[in-house]
């Protein structure tokens, strides 16, 4: 058994798989790797959120009280390779002058604009999970500095494409135009979502750290796609 993985707690979901709860975020990460790279035709859908991991199973091809032993098997191997492989590091520019609640920010943790941005930009985020709207990356942790920041009372109809936002411990991406309630800080240029051509380029696993950019250049990157 993967020594990461050691612990972890099996639960039904209905009749339609199973969920898997871990001790910590990394090693429901690399239990979601390993069973990926299982290619397993038994499994319809893998999804990985913090340290839970929902799996959904195709009953034409394993009976679910099949599926927790064929867990175990999964995830009593010893992928070297899995071990080792990291995610992608993504640096994504941030024009920090077009987050719309970036004063109210500061005035809440009682720092300066300027010191929101340094210590918001500074921090390498791991993408812990994909959800809400389709691409939305929940990046965490924030600073301790820049933690607490309570959601807006009322959320906002509209957040523009490209939002960056934070409230609590995390931060995130509006990847498209979507009511929210989290404190914009900035915003990117990037197209980080294309539904039509399945373009989703931030995974569960890679990371991310924020580059301040001027309006002038985000308006000279604006639509382009990550490298």
């Amino acid at each position: 058994m993967i020594k990461d993985m050691a612990a972890f707690q099996l639960q039904p979901l209905a009749d339609l798989g199973m969920l898997l709860r871990f001790e910590t975020e990394s090693a429901c990460q690399l239990a979601f790797r390993t069973i990926l790279a299982s290619k397993s035709e038994a499994i319809l859908d893998l999804v990985c959120a913090y340290k839970a991991l929902a799996l959904y199973h195709n009953p034409a091809k394993i009976q679910l009280n099949q599926l927790e032993r064929t867990i175990n098997e999964w995830l009593s191997k010893q992928p070297a390779n899995l071990l080792s492989e990291t995610g992608k590091l993504h640096k994504i520019p941030c024009c920090y002058e077009l987050g719309e609640d970036l004063v109210e920010v500061a005035r809440l943790t009682g720092l300066g604009k300027k010191e929101v941005v340094e210590l918001h930009s500074a921090s390498v985020y791991a993408v812990h999970a994909i959800g809400f709207s389709p691409g939305f990356p929940y990046l965490g942790y924030l600073p301790e500095k820049l933690q607490g920041v309570a959601r807006l009372d009322s959320p906002r109809l509209k957040v523009p494409a490209g939002s960056v936002g934070l409230t609590g411990i995390q931060t995130g991406i509006y990847p498209q135009e979507k009511p929210g309630g989290w404190r914009l800080i900035g915003r990117t240029p990037l197209l980080l979502v294309d539904v039509e051509e399945n373009y989703f380029p931030l995974k569960v696993g890679d990371a991310v750290k924020f580059e301040p950019i001027t309006i002038k250049k985000f308006d000279s990157l604006k639509g382009s796609r990550l490298p």
